[in-house]
C-alpha cells in the first residue's frame, strides 16, 4: 500500500509545482480559485491511471513476459521528463489570468504521465479504483497547499518539487524491475 502513496506523491508533483507557478502569479490567495485548482488536478492526476490501468488489462497477457520492463522504460521515462522540466522555465509565466479553460489544459498536460504511470498499477498488485481516489487526493491537497506557498513567495520550489517527483518514480520503475527480474 505504500507504493500507491509513492506514486500518487510522485505523480501529484507536477500539478503541485504548476500550482506554485499558479499562486506566485495570481499573488492573492482566492479560496475559490485556490479550490478549483485542486479540484481540477486532483480529478485529471486521479482519472488518468484508471485509463492507463484498462489499457495494460486490455494487452495484458501479450506482454505479460515484457511487462515489468515497460513498467520501468514507462516510469524512468516520466521521471526523467520531470527532472528535465525541473531545469527549464515554467509554462505559468505565460499565462496573464487563470480561467477555466487555462486550468482544464494544465491538468490535462499535467496529468498525461499519470495515464502512462497507470499502467503499473497491475504490476504493482494494487486495486486501481482505490489508487484513483487516493492519487486524486493527494494530488488535490498538494495542489491546493502548492498554490498557497506560490502565494506566499515560495516559488523557489517548484522546480524542486519536480526532481523529488522524477526520482521518486525513477525509483518505483527501479523496484518494480528488480522485483519482476530478480524474485
Amino acid at each position: 500500500m505504500i507504493e500507491v502513496f509513492l506514486l500518487a506523491f510522485a505523480l501529484s508533483m507536477d500539478a503541485f509545482a504548476v500550482s506554485i507557478g499558479l499562486g506566485v502569479k495570481t499573488k492573492k490567495f482566492d479560496k475559490f480559485l485556490a479550490l478549483k485548482i485542486g479540484l481540477f488536478f486532483g480529478f485529471f492526476q486521479g482519472f488518468m491511471p484508471l485509463i492507463g490501468y484498462l489499457a495494460s488489462v486490455g494487452v495484458g497477457s501479450f506482454i505479460e513476459t515484457i511487462d515489468h520492463w515497460i513498467a520501468f522504460f514507462l516510469l524512468t521515462l516520466i521521471g526523467g521528463k520531470m527532472l528535465y522540466e525541473s531545469f527549464e522555465e515554467s509554462t505559468e509565466e505565460e499565462i496573464k489570468i487563470v480561467t477555466n479553460k487555462v486550468l482544464l489544459i494544465l491538468a490535462i498536460a499535467t496529468s498525461i504521465d499519470a495515464m502512462a504511470a497507470g499502467f503499473t498499477l497491475s504490476l504493482l498488485k494494487l486495486n486501481p479504483y482505490l489508487s484513483m481516489i487516493i492519487i486524486a487526493l493527494v494530488t488535490f491537497v498538494f495542489s491546493i497547499v502548492g498554490n498557497y506557498i506560490g502565494i506566499k513567495g515560495g516559488g523557489f520550489l517548484e522546480d524542486k518539487a519536480e526532481k523529488i517527483g522524477g526520482v521518486v518514480l525513477i525509483l518505483i520503475g527501479l523496484k518494480i524491475l528488480i522485483e519482476q527480474t530478480l524474485l
